[in-house]
């Protein structure tokens, strides 16, 4: 490889790094003498198909010379860094040498916004069209839209992208704009709203056309930045939530704020990366997703963050023991879907083996329920545990929350010794 290009991939996959929306595994294991393999070459990163494979990406900046200047990014054009610009023949070339050395099995494509942002996407997009009309390549592509470009070059580029993104970064435009003056939501909804009518038009011209181009088939996703403002839960959620009714947005990555920038004033003072709070927004995500929640039931007013103790899903059961215990034999799929500890697949699972019998708890078991979780929350045969109505929701989070070694969940005969008005009733 040509040392020049060699020394640019060094500096810009560190660049890309910190953008989280290919959902990156996060896995470090290097390569060492005398073994085979390694997860961490310059610019490959890992992610994840609907079906569970993992693949694995060049994730690669076309420049991170930029001309913003947001307080929350590395690549900010106030920042004393090493800068480097890829041509679109060399992006290319490396593209095509990583995917034959078997390296790689896609290419994830973002850039700072060099000179303009219709200059910066004309260059992205002449890389992606290159890759697909010139050498054919049929690889995955993950491209990033960049915020203000031209419609005419958003439409092109989705042409030859499998999935393009836009990110939000910060969830109102007020603070956004405290952060990065030079931005606003706006930009960010234009080419949102452009792709969006791109993928509605193909699904509509594919019923009557049987050789329809392909426009972004995998969808759009953003990304919004977790903890360098005080949005609460409810706001961040509430915005995922209205991209995925009106927008069709596929998917919403949060990234815990990571402070590489300490010394601006504007950001808060940090050790490290809110994980937490990050992975609960996740499996509130996913609530609002797969599980038929609102996002009014996961967050409100009396609760407008998330409880980072435990699961959004434990929570809200909790906060409704009205709703418990439910009969696993006789609740319908909705119902079922709403207790801790079972799964999509889980309850899909009790729907069809409740067919040919009643279901206890050993059946759960084996069909993958979360016994721990869900005992206290449903009623089924030979199920010998409290339920959250007969004990209060209080002790059941500390049951589940407090693990003491050696103990087990106390039984229905034994609940006198703890709550000896409800074992009466």
């Amino acid at each position: 490889m040509n040392e020049n290009v060699l020394e640019k991939l060094k500096i810009l996959a560190e660049s890309a790094k910190y953008d989280v929306s290919c959902a990156s595994s996060g896995t470090t294991r290097k390569g060492t003498t005398g073994a085979l393999g390694s997860t961490s070459g310059w610019g490959i990163c890992h992610s994840f198909t609907e079906d569970g494979r993992c693949v694995s990406l060049l994730k690669i900046m076309l420049s991170n010379h930029c001309q913003y200047d947001c307080a929350y990014c590395v690549n900010r054009r106030s920042n004393d860094l090493r800068r480097a610009t890829f041509t679109v023949q060399e992006l290319v070339d490396l593209t095509l040498e990583f995917y034959r050395r078997n390296y790689i099995e896609g290419l994830f494509l973002s850039s700072g916004v060099l000179n303009s942002p219709d200059y910066t996407m004309e260059r992205m997009m002449r890389v992606v069209k290159e890759l697909r009309t010139i050498h054919h390549y049929n690889g995955y592509i993950h491209m990033k839209a960049i915020p203000g470009a031209s419609q005419h070059l958003i439409d092109e580029a989705g042409l030859y992208a499998d999935r393009m993104s836009v990110n939000i970064e910060i969830s109102s435009e007020e603070n956004l704009k405290f952060l990065a003056p030079e931005k606003d939501h706006q930009s960010v909804f234009q080419p949102m709203k452009a792709i969006q009518q791109g993928i509605v038009q193909y699904q509509e011209e594919k019923q009557k056309y049987r050789f329809t181009p392909r426009f972004v088939p995998a969808g759009q996703s953003t990304q919004m930045i977790v903890g360098a403002t005080p949005e609460t839960d409810s706001q961040i959620l509430n915005l995922s939530s209205s991209l995925y009714n009106q927008s069709g947005m596929r998917r919403v990555y949060y990234s815990g704020y990571i402070p590489v920038n300490e010394y601006d004033k504007r950001l808060p003072a940090l050790k490290q990366a809110p994980l937490v709070r990050e992975n609960r927004l996740y499996q509130a995500d996913w609530l609002m997703r797969f599980y038929q929640f609102g996002v009014d039931e996961i967050v409100d007013e009396k609760s407008p963050n998330l409880d980072l103790t435990i699961d959004p899903k434990l929570s809200w059961a909790l906060r409704h023991p009205e709703f418990f215990p439910v009969d696993i034999n006789r609740a319908d799929y909705a119902q079922i879907l709403r207790i801790p500890g079972i799964g999509v697949k889980s309850a899909k699972l009790i729907v069809v083996a409740r067919r040919h019998g009643s279901l206890d708890a050993d059946k759960l078991k084996k069909i993958g329920v979360v016994m721990k979780k869900a005992q206290y929350f449903i009623t089924c045969h030979q199920l010998t545990t409290f339920t959250v109505q007969e004990a209060t929701p209080e002790y059941i989070r500390n049951i589940l929350t407090v693990k003491p070694k050696g103990k087990k969940p106390i039984p229905k005969n034994q609940l006198s010794i703890f709550f000896p008005e409800e074992s009466e009733a």
